[in-house]
């Protein structure tokens, strides 16, 4: 069942290290089974007081799959990055099974 990582990046703290992490996360999360359905675009909020700064959705076949990425240690240095660079809220959400 496909599951899909949702990303706010709330606040960015230091643009220079978080460019290098966009410069750089797309090889290893494509490798990894990930693929970006919207990836910065612009927002509309309709409902609520959730203002998003930056929203990356990415899908993958499974949570599984998502999890080892995100904790696989070809991730480790730039999940650190990111870590120190921004402030980010992230969930992951199971699809609905076909």
């Amino acid at each position: 069942m496909a599951a899909y990582l949702i990303v706010d990046i709330a606040r960015i703290l230091d643009e220079a290290a978080y460019g290098r992490y966009k410069s750089q996360v797309s090889p290893g999360l494509l490798a990894g089974g990930g693929t970006y359905l919207a990836r910065g675009g612009a927002i509309d909020v309709l409902e609520g007081d959730w203002r998003p700064n930056r929203l990356v959705l990415v899908r993958f076949d499974s949570a599984a799959v998502a999890r080892s990425w995100w904790s696989s240690q070809d991730y480790a240095a730039l999940k650190d990055l990111r870590q120190a660079s921004t402030e980010t809220r992230m969930v992951l959400v199971e699809g609905l099974s076909q």
